[in-house]
């Protein structure tokens, strides 16, 4: 019993290392205390809403934000604005290598201490020590790479940096049946880079990094489990 017993909990103990509950939908993750809810929710210093040039606050055409003509592209912190992800690459690489060399060495003794009159008849020292070695190698390689991406993000300004660089982060989660499937980006964007549409694509974000994948029970299906990952990192063949 003893035994079973603690079967049972190395059993229960490495099923709990998976990413999908048993029975159960994977969760999402919580947003209550991310970079993007805590940038949304502090205050911002607030507006000024007259304009410039004298006019008053009950103006038609006043220049603030909420206006008609105003500027609503995202410029503070707290601020959303979409990041468009469309990649298209295709990269082909080929290598070939080949190297070859051969040589030899002979080495012959006329005399050594009078033995030449002694060995029998046909017998000779010369040629005395003969070397011939050759050697050959070839390589090839190759790298194809095609990747397609077409996706769309909402993101937050979560810092304004001291020379206007805005800093965003983003996160998306869809759960479909037993599936989650994660969208993240993070980066940093020049406000004129924004587009009237408050939309930015992703080749104008500085150290973006761009996150797709998923997980439940399908994820768990495509991946080794822990121990096979683990004999394969201590195998060292």
């Amino acid at each position: 019993m003893r035994y079973a017993a603690f079967a049972l909990a190395a059993t229960l103990a490495l099923s709990a290392c998976s990413t999908t509950p048993v029975g159960r939908a994977p969760a999402f993750t919580p947003v209550d205390d991310t970079l993007e809810h805590r940038a949304m929710a502090t205050p911002t210093f607030p507006e000024d809403l007259a304009p410039r040039g004298g006019t008053t606050e009950a103006s038609l055409w006043s220049g603030g934000r909420s206006s008609l003509l105003g500027d609503r592209r995202a410029g503070q912190r707290g601020d959303i604005l979409t990041v468009v992800i469309e990649i298209d690459e295709k990269a082909e690489m080929r290598n070939t290598s080949a190297r070859s060399r051969s040589g030899s060495e002979n080495m012959g003794i006329n005399s050594l201490f009078g033995l030449p009159g002694q060995l029998p008849a046909g017998v000779e020292l010369d040629p005395g020590v003969g070397f011939d070695s050759s050697s050959e190698s070839e390589g090839t390689g190759s790298v194809r790479r095609n990747e397609k991406l077409e996706l769309r993000v909402a993101a937050t300004v979560v810092d304004v940096l001291n020379n206007g660089v805005l800093k965003i982060q983003g996160s998306q989660e869809v759960r479909v049946n037993f599936e989650i499937r994660e969208l993240l980006v993070t980066g940093y964007v020049r406000p004129a880079d924004i587009t009237r549409q408050n939309e930015i694509t992703y080749d104008k974000i500085a150290s973006a990094r761009i996150s797709y994948g998923g997980r439940g029970q399908i994820t768990d299906m495509q991946q080794p489990r822990y121990g096979q990952q683990i004999v394969d990192k201590v195998l060292p063949f």
